[in-house]
């Protein structure tokens, strides 16, 4: 079985009962077909945003909006905020999921003073998925401390990225930069992966074999999320 898919779409068991791992969105499966996938030895993991907000206006939302997918970024040390996330997940492990998915986590972009706000909603998952497996996207910002509460890291774009033009590898200044951020990755005892977003054999293969340089399985999908 391949390690580990991002499906963003609905449907697809059987395509999905391939990998070891998938990472959906909550609202497209039923209780049911989580047990489909279990019995076929995947281990589902729950999509979960913990810095931006797709849903309707909130108190804990900020004025601005990320501007590639529309969502509104958040105060996380809001508490409400806070519970939103926690029942997001709860609700998500009790249907079947196996365990989750920690995206927008690097805020030390975006809003670093929110770092320990994210940081301690991260502890606060761990708690609720119990053994579950947890998989972050990125969050280098957080490290060492993070590692404690996770199980994988994700190097989303590790080397090819999606842009408004298409698709491409990053110039080589930032492939240097993410070189040294996954030169680190290993001395946290972490299953490490690389997703990149490629629409050609080559592209792909270039991720492919730059990702394993680096010791990190490598995904390759399109902006969509939509290949399994």
């Amino acid at each position: 079985m391949t390690p580990l898919v991002f499906y963003y779409g609905a449907g697809r068991l059987a395509d999905l009962q391939h990998y070891e791992r998938a990472v959906l969105q909550p609202e497209f499966y039923r209780p049911v077909d989580l047990r489909v996938l279990r019995a076929a030895g995947v281990e589902t993991l729950a999509y979960l945003s913990l810095s931006e907000d797709q849903g309707p206006p909130a108190p804990w939302q900020r004025p601005e909006r990320n501007p590639d997918w529309g969502g509104a970024f958040v105060y996380a040390g809001h508490p409400g905020w806070t519970e939103h996330v926690l029942g997001q997940a709860r609700a998500a492990l009790a249907a079947g999921f196996d365990g989750l998915f920690l995206d927008t986590l690097n805020v030390e972009l975006t809003y670093p003073e929110d770092l320990p706000h994210v940081l301690a909603l991260v502890a606060s998952l761990r708690d609720a998925a119990g053994d579950g497996y947890i998989l972050a996207n990125r969050g280098f910002g957080m490290l060492p401390d993070m590692a404690e509460h996770v199980d994988g890291i994700l190097f989303e774009s590790f080397s090819a990225r999606w842009t408004d033009d298409g698709y491409g590898p990053w110039p080589a200044d930032i492939l240097e930069g993410h070189a040294r951020v996954a030169e680190e990755l290993p001395r946290y005892g972490l299953d490490l992966y690389a997703l990149d977003y490629a629409d050609t054999p080559g592209l792909a293969e270039f991720a492919k074999r730059r990702a394993e340089l680096f010791g990190l399985h490598c995904v390759i999908s399109d902006r969509a999320l939509s290949l399994v």
